[in-house]
């Protein structure tokens, strides 16, 4: 039995106002060219299939006509909600996609058999037991309780989480006794494990009351597919307890990382091994930081890695200790003609602090308008052509109000 693990595509998302349409299109072939070469019999989605609760319009599209693409090469999908996805949305077409071999689990079933599944070979005969478990919102399993501490809240839904999946695990035994068939237990969860490490793109899903989940909670299932953590990851070093990981990078921190799915390989004895395949990238994020010598020298390196159809999207930090009255246009200008999208310029932060000591001590008297509207756009977290419009907006209205005194 193969299976694929994968988790939190996030179709639909905007990375600092540009679209991810083309890099999700690319993944999506990807994969299902690998479920046929790899002959895989089912591919697990493990949460964060949209990156939004009513993603647009091209988003939903593009998880359709994978999903037609995978059921022509003979392997099964099962989908499973994450924290931001609707259930609502998921739910809606789950009927018509199981004709297509695709098994959609929204959120928590009123009956908990519907998150026990069997899931097939490509020959059609049982290959393993799978305990389907998708998001868990506290409303889900618990009944709020006046007088509840915060403490008492987290304790409370730790336990409900862990009864959940101690139920569908008994669940999925059972079902296999009745099959009379030594077949591996798979179970899923998309939550934050003690240990599992983080990124800058990945939001807390328990906010003051459930901070992570104790591995020694999870039952003994053969392998548990993760998700909700973006950097692909053991569980505790533990071989069968695993996250795979964001297929694309959501972060600028996440640019180095090696993105991957999970190629699960079981015997009736169990899990047997767990192949890395290594997501190509199909477009590169890059964080430089240094003097405008330095960064002059960085983006036209940078801009080797791109294309006009997929230019490198830059993070740039600027080291400089002087104010510098056109800082975004000197940066801006390094990056014209290459293949590269800058998508945000900051000051250093140290050198900042010093900016701002050296600027105190000046008069307004002594500054010009438009240094002093300058200095204000670059201490807002504000996409480069968005400051260059206000500087230019700024520069009309003040040669407006020349014209008007003269």
């Amino acid at each position: 039995m193969k299976i694929l693990h994968t988790s939190d595509w996030h179709l639909g998302q905007h990375f600092m106002g540009q679209t991810r349409q083309a890099e999700h299109r690319q993944f999506c072939d990807w994969l299902v060219t690998q479920a046929d070469a790899h002959q895989i019999d089912a591919i697990i989605i493990a949460g964060d299939i949209f990156d939004t609760g009513t993603p647009p319009s091209y988003a939903r599209e593009q998880y359709n006509e994978f999903i037609v693409a995978l059921h022509r090469t003979g392997t099964r999908l099962v989908v499973l909600g994450g924290n931001h996805d609707s259930v609502a949305t998921l739910s809606e077409s789950r009927t018509l996609l199981a004709q297509l071999h695709t098994q959609v689990i929204p959120g928590v079933a009123a009956d908990p058999e519907q998150q026990v599944l069997v899931l097939p070979r490509r020959d059609g005969t049982p290959g393993a037991v799978l305990c389907a478990i998708p998001f868990i919102r506290a409303r889900d399993v618990l009944q709020s309780q006046a007088g509840q501490s915060a403490n008492d809240k987290q304790l409370s839904l730790q336990t409900a989480i862990h009864d959940h999946y101690r139920q569908l695990y008994a669940m999925a035994l059972a079902k296999r006794e009745a099959l009379g068939l030594p077949l591996p237990v798979i179970a899923t969860g998309h939550l934050t494990t003690v240990g599992a490490s983080a990124s800058d793109s990945v939001r807390e899903i328990y906010v003051g009351a459930l901070e992570a989940f104790p591995t020694s909670a999870f039952p003994p299932a053969d392998y548990i597919a993760l998700g909700h953590i973006h950097r692909p990851q053991k569980v505790g070093g533990l071989e069968h307890i695993r996250y795979s990981g964001s297929p694309l990078p959501l972060s600028f921190d996440e640019a180095r990382q090696t993105k991957e799915v999970l190629l699960a390989e079981f015997t009736p004895q169990g899990l047997q091994r767990v192949l890395p395949l290594e997501v190509p990238r199909f477009r590169h994020l890059q964080s430089l930081s240094g003097t405008l010598a330095e960064l002059q020298v960085q983006i036209r390196d940078a801009a080797q890695s791109g294309s006009a159809e997929q230019t490198v999207w830059l993070d740039i930090t600027v080291a400089i200790d002087d104010y510098l009255s056109d800082m975004q246009g000197k940066v801006l200008a390094m990056a014209a003609d290459l293949p590269v999208d800058i998508l945000r310029i900051r000051r250093a932060r140290g050198n900042a602090a010093s900016v701002m000591q050296q600027q105190s001590k000046l008069t307004l008297d002594e500054l010009q308008p438009q240094e002093v509207f300058s200095q204000r756009l670059q201490s807002e977290a504000l996409e480069p052509q968005l400051q260059q419009q206000l500087m230019q907006l700024h520069d009309q209205v003040i040669d407006e109000l020349r014209t008007e005194q003269a």
